[in-house]
Parts: C-alpha cells; structure tokens; sequence
C-alpha cells in the first residue's frame, strides 16, 4: 500500500458572494486544473445570521453539478419553475444543473450554519443533459463508527460498512470524516481518482505537517492517505473523483468546454432561451 503525500495545499480565504454572504472561499478558477474534477468550494461557517441571511438570489448554472452540504443550519431554496425545498442539518443537495437552471438558495437564520458547497464539472457528453435536483436526507447517509473514527457516507463506499448516493455523471466520493483526538485514519483511494480532503472543523496533521483548519489538501498519486487528529478532534470532507481531462470554460455561474459555447448560454439568458427541460426530482 503506497500513502499519497501532500501535492498541494490551500487555505480558505474570506470572501463575499452572492446578495452580501460572507464564506470562506477554498477553491475557484484558479485551481480547476489541479483539482479536477471538482471546480469550487466554498465554505460557510458563522454563528452571525447577517453574515448569510441575504442569501443567494435568483441565478442561472449551466454544465456543473452543485452539491450543498450541511452539517449545522437551513437553507431555502427555489427555482424558476417554483420546484422548491429545504436543506437542514447533516443533509445534501446533489443538483444537476445540466442544460440550465435559474434558481435561489436562502440561508434561514440557525444557532450555527457550518457546511459547504462544491462544484463538480460535468463531463463534455452530458453538460447539457436534462436538470436534476437529488436531496439526500440525513437517513440517507450512512454513518460508520470506528474506534479512531465517525465516518458519514454522503456518497461511493466506504469499506463496504456504509454505501452512499451513486452520482450519475462524476462517480465522486464524498465523506464527512470526524477523527478523534490523538488517533489516525487512513482511508483507501481508487487509484485513478484525484483526492482531496477539506479540514472544515479544527486542525490536523497529514504525515508530519500540521493542516490548519479551513485547509484544503490535494493529494498525489497513491493507494490510501493517512489523516491524524492532534489533542483536539478533526472533522474533514473527502473527495475523491476521477479527472476528466477536458478543456474548461468558466464564466460566473456557467462552465461549459468552449468560450463560444460560454457566449451561446449568455446569449440564450438575454434572449430568454436559456431554460431547455423543467427540472426533475
């Protein structure tokens, strides 16, 4: 069994999105290469409402998946064809955006909101395939206790102890790992996919290195990694997901292959023609 070393890290930098939510801003256009085929990541974390009550507004997604996560709050939300729903504690929301979707998200005032949203680049073949919405309950996600370790399968397999979602598109896996203080996880790695874990809740160490909270570490190639709590536990996301390899075109809220293909969605959204499917649950 070969360990994957640390390739790169990356801290989470404050930043302000949408109609004024203040969040931690981990991964963007920058690192898309690198971390394919996952293109963002922001995180939230407050225990202030006015830091994201204003929430994310009506806005259109073309060609990505976005997967919204929660450990801790409630977020609203609602697309243009009044398909509508809500995301609480320990939930997901994997949506398909696909051909295109106007839609808002809107964080509800909680003790805490902590939690994240990823965007997984969808491949060439199915960037405009139909528009989906996927909500994950909490008693969709399996939870597998070790002695080092709690483990939450929000999707792949761990171990064959607890099987999450199986996403259509990017088989990505994603867990939501807490590892107990002074204890060590390793975690096997398909050997194809790229891997990357997210420290959203206190710090860690991989190998020797500390990681600091609201760090993101992309690993090299390997057949598992290896995450150690110090006196205090961690709590990580994993990713892991094959790359595709293909050429990115990203504008705002719209990833597609090409800049023409990037200019034809802007021009569909002035147009009116964005919309091509009503969004399926």
């Amino acid at each position: 069994m070969s360990i994957r070393e640390i390739k790169r890290t990356v801290r989470g930098q404050r930043a302000v999105d949408g109609a004024g939510v203040n969040l931690v801003r981990v991964l963007g256009g920058n690192d898309v290469y690198d971390f394919d085929p996952f293109l963002m990541l922001d995180a939230f974390d407050s225990v202030n409402p006015k830091d994201y009550t204003n929430g994310f507004p009506m806005h259109p997604h073309r060609g990505i998946e976005t997967v919204t996560y929660l450990i801790k709050g409630k977020i609203e939300h609602e697309d243009s064809l009044k398909n509508k729903g809500v995301i609480g504690d320990g939930e997901c929301q994997w949506m398909t955006a696909g051909s295109g979707i106007l839609h808002e998200e809107m964080p509800k005032a909680s003790e805490r909101m902590l939690g994240l949203q990823l965007w997984v680049n969808l491949p060439k073949e199915d960037k405009m395939t139909m528009p989906h919405y996927f909500d994950i309950s909490k008693d969709m996600i399996p939870v597998v206790e070790e002695d080092n370790a709690t483990i939450r399968v929000i999707s792949g397999d761990y171990k064959g102890k607890g099987k999450g979602v199986d996403p259509k598109y990017v088989k990505a896996t994603l867990y939501d790992v807490t590892v107990k203080p002074g204890n060590t996880i390793r975690i096997d790695t398909k050997p194809e996919d790229n891997v990357f874990i997210f420290l959203i809740e206190g710090d860690g160490k991989v190998g020797n290195q500390p990681i600091a909270e609201k760090t993101a570490v992309l690993f090299g190639e390997g057949s598992a990694i290896e995450v150690s709590a110090t006196d205090k536990e961690v709590r990580f996301v994993y990713f892991g997901g094959k790359p595709l390899k293909e050429p990115i075109a990203w504008a705002g809220p719209i990833v597609m292959n090409t800049d023409e293909e990037l200019n034809e969605a802007f021009r569909e959204l002035r147009k009116g023609t964005f919309i091509k499917h009503d969004i399926v649950k």
